[in-house]
């Protein structure tokens, strides 16, 4: 039987795995997987306690709003990497903070 509980063990394991990504990486591309991963997280955590909460789908709509601006986010981020690439030839997030070159 799978309880509330190995759904917030998954989600806990989900979260330190993309914080560990963007805490430690410096390739844009795998922050922005890291942030995804994040954003999973919360979204397990949000169907898991509208599942075991019985009341509504309140959590599972937040959760496909979620799932939709994370979408929005991957697509600008990735386009904003790409111009940064083309201009650039690097995607290393320290460079890229002064944008310098």
């Amino acid at each position: 039987m799978i309880v509330l509980e190995h759904y917030l063990v998954v989600a806990a394991m989900l979260f330190c795995l993309g914080l560990l990504a963007v805490a430690t990486r410096r390739n844009a591309i795998t922050v922005l997987m890291g942030v995804e991963l994040i954003l999973n997280a919360a979204n397990l955590n949000l169907v898991a306690f509208s599942r075991y909460s019985d009341t509504n789908i309140s959590g599972q709509v937040f959760a496909v709003f979620v799932i939709v601006l994370a979408a929005a986010e991957a697509a600008v981020a990735l386009a904003i990497v790409l111009n940064i690439y083309r201009n650039y030839q690097m995607v290393n997030v320290d460079r890229m903070a002064s944008l310098s070159g």
